[in-house]
């Protein structure tokens, strides 16, 4: 099962400014940070908690950011 990050994404580079700021700001690297966002490897609870309260994003908002199935 795949997810599409695409608005994760923007959401990131508009906080941001790279990816490799908010890997920093998460505690991983950038490369952890590609592998998720390519579904590679999947995003633990507590990234996802982290991550929601970096960029700001509303808990309604959640599914939209990090469970949105990627069409294939």
């Amino acid at each position: 099962m795949a997810f599409n990050y695409s608005d994760l994404n923007g959401a990131i580079v508009a906080k941001f400014g790279t990816q490799y700021n908010f890997a920093q700001a998460l505690g991983i690297s950038e490369h952890s940070l590609s592998k998720k966002l390519n579904n590679k490897v999947p995003w633990k609870q507590a990234e996802i908690a982290t991550s929601v309260k970096l960029l700001g994003i509303k808990h309604s908002d959640i599914a939209k950011y990090f469970f949105t199935l990627k069409v294939q």
